[in-house]
C-alpha cells in the first residue's frame, strides 16, 4: 500500500526506501524471489535518481546507496545466481567514473552521457581482450566476501568466503598489515619497524581470505596476467606482497595488475597512443612549502639519481630542482608518451574536492602543488604515468574507486598508472623504478617489466615494504 502511494504522488525516494524495505523483509524471510524482483526495482529507482548529477554529487549518492546493490548481490548468491551477482557487482562502482571516462573519450559529447553497466557477455569479452584473468571481489557488510574468476576463455568461477569467523574485521586487517609492514616517508628518518612474525602473519592472513579460496582457479604460468579488481579497503591492499604457507609472495607466482571495475577497461583499453613523442622525467624539484606556517618539504636526492637514471634510459634529459616549475611539468604532460615524476605525493584536498597532489618546484606566479583537481583538466596524450612518490595511489576511498592521483590521471588520458600505496623509502624506490625501465626498454609489457623490478629489489630489500608498494593500475 505505501508503494502504490508512493508511485501515485511520483514521490521516488521514498518508493525507493519502500521498495528497499520489501527486499530486506523478504529476504530475512528466505523469500529470495520476491526479494530479487524488489532489489531490480529498487536499483532502477536509485539510478533514475543519478541522472544529470555532477561527478562529486554521483560519487556521494553511490556511497550512500552501496546497500541496496550488496543485498541484491546476497539474495542473487542465495539463489546461486552467481553471474547475475557479478552483473550487478559491477553495476554498483564506479558509475561516476565510467561515465566521465566514456564522456572524455566522445569529444563530439559535451553532455554527460549514460553508459550501461557491462553484461556477463561484455565482461568475458573484456577479459579476452585484455588476455588476462580478472577477479572481481565485493564486500558485503563485514559478513562475506564474494570473489569472481573470469579467465580470458572459459568458465567464470564464484567464492563464497564467510568474515564471521575472522578475529578482526577485513577492513582492520588491511590496516593492521600496513602499520604491521612499518611503512614510512619516502625521506623520513626515524623509527622503523624491523620485519617480524607480525608483518608475516598479517599478510598470511590476508591472503588466506583473499587468494587461498581462488589459487587453484589462478593461471599456473607467472607471466600469464592478474587483474584484481578491489572494492572499498581492499583497494589499499599490496596484492604482490600477500605471502602463502610456503612463505612465497604472490608477486613470485603471478603478474599482477588492478583496475577499479572490470568496465573501465574496456575504455582504458580505447585510450591509444597516437603521437610517439619524447618521455617527460621530474626529479627532486625545488620543494615547496606547505602548511601554515609553511614548511618546506623535504629533498630528495635519491629522487633526483633515480630522474637522471631513468631519462639516461628514455634518451631524455630530467627536470630537476628549479627547471621542474608546475607550468613547464604541465606544458610537456600533454604530450609525452611517458611521464615519470619522482617527487613527494601529498594526500591533502588543496581546493578542488579531489585529494591529491604532487609537489613541484614553486614560482612566483603558483605554490608549485599540481593538485589531483588540476590534472583532472589536463589531455594527455601518453602511454604511461608513473608516480615514484608518496602514497599516490591512496585517496579518499568510495564506492567509485579511490578518489585522487590515480583517478585523475586515467580521466586526462592515461591509459596506465604506476602509483604507490604506502609512503616509500627513497633508496629501494629508485633501484625498482631503474630496473622497471631497464625491463620495459627489453620490450615486456609494463605489468611483466614491474613484476621483474619487484622481485631484483626483493633481492637486496627483502622487507615488502620496500618493493611491493607500487600498483600498475589500466593497461599493460
Amino acid at each position: 500500500q505505501a508503494l502504490a502511494i508512493r508511485r501515485e504522488i511520483n514521490d521516488r525516494q521514498g518508493e525507493e526506501a519502500t521498495l528497499h524495505n520489501l527486499v530486506f523483509t523478504y529476504y530475512k524471510l528466505g523469500q529470495y524471489a520476491d526479494a530479487e524482483r524488489y532489489g531490480f526495482a529498487t536499483l532502477e529507482v536509485l539510478e533514475s535518481l543519478r541522472t544529470r548529477l555532477a561527478d562529486a554529487d554521483k560519487i556521494t549518492i553511490l556511497d550512500a546507496q552501496a546497500d541496496a546493490y550488496q543485498i541484491l548481490q546476497l539474495t542473487l548468491v542465495a539463489q546461486q545466481k552467481y553471474n547475475t551477482a557479478l552483473e550487478i557487482s559491477e553495476r554498483g562502482r564506479t558509475r561516476a567514473f565510467v561515465e566521465l571516462l566514456a564522456q572524455r573519450l566522445s569529444p563530439e559529447t559535451a553532455q554527460q552521457v549514460t553508459v550501461k553497466p557491462p553484461t556477463l557477455e561484455q565482461i568475458q569479452q573484456i577479459a579476452s581482450q585484455q588476455n588476462a584473468t580478472l577477479v572481481e571481489y565485493s564486500m558485503i557488510g563485514d559478513k562475506f566476501l564474494y570473489i569472481w574468476v573470469i579467465p580470458p576463455q572459459g568458465k567464470i568461477a564464484f567464492r563464497s568466503v564467510e568474515l564471521d569467523s575472522v578475529e578482526q574485521s577485513l577492513s582492520d586487517l588491511v590496516q593492521t598489515s600496513r602499520t604491521s609492514m612499518g611503512v614510512r616517508g619516502r625521506a623520513s628518518v626515524g623509527v622503523v619497524q624491523k620485519p617480524g612474525t607480525q608483518q608475516k602473519q598479517k599478510l598470511q592472513q590476508l591472503h588466506e581470505l583473499l587468494i587461498a579460496p581462488i589459487a587453484q582457479l589462478l593461471p599456473t604460468n607467472p607471466e600469464e596476467r592478474i587483474i584484481f579488481i578491489p572494492y572499498q579497503d581492499l583497494f589499499l591492499v599490496p596484492f604482490p606482497a600477500l605471502q602463502d604457507n610456503n612463505n612465497q609472495y604472490l608477486v613470485e607466482q603471478h603478474t599482477i595488475l588492478t583496475a577499479p571495475a572490470i568496465q573501465i577497461l574496456q575504455l582504458t583499453h580505447q585510450q591509444q597512443l597516437t603521437a610517439d613523442t619524447a618521455a617527460l622525467v621530474v626529479g627532486n624539484p625545488t620543494m615547496p612549502s606547505i602548511g601554515t606556517p609553511p614548511v618546506q618539504l623535504s629533498s630528495l636526492p635519491g629522487a633526483q639519481r633515480e630522474a637522471i637514471a631513468i631519462a639516461k634510459l628514455l634518451d631524455t634529459t630530467a627536470l630537476t630542482g628549479n627547471q621542474a616549475t608546475k607550468t613547464i611539468v604541465i606544458q610537456k604532460m600533454a604530450n609525452s608518451r611517458i611521464i615519470h615524476l619522482a617527487t613527494h605525493g601529498l594526500l591533502d584536498d588543496f581546493g578542488f574536492g579531489i585529494p591529491g597532489a604532487v609537489a613541484l618546484a614553486p614560482t612566483d606566479n603558483d605554490n608549485g602543488l599540481l593538485s589531483a583537481g588540476e590534472i583532472l583538466d589536463l589531455r594527455l596524450d601518453t602511454q604511461l604515468v608513473v608516480l615514484s612518490a608518496c602514497d599516490t595511489g591512496r585517496g579518499e576511498i568510495s564506492s567509485d574507486g579511490v578518489i585522487g592521483l590515480s583517478r585523475s590521471l586515467i580521466l586526462a588520458g592515461a591509459p596506465s598508472v604506476i602509483v604507490s600505496l604506502w609512503l616509500v623509502p627513497d633508496a629501494p624506490t629508485a633501484s625498482l623504478m631503474i630496473e622497471f625501465y631497464r625491463q620495459l626498454d627489453q620490450n615486456q609489457d609494463k605489468a611483466q617489466a614491474l613484476r621483474q623490478a619487484m622481485l631484483t629489489t626483493k633481492q637486496q630489500h627483502p622487507n615488502p615494504r620496500d618493493w611491493a608498494a607500487f600498483t600498475l593500475i589500466g593497461e599493460s
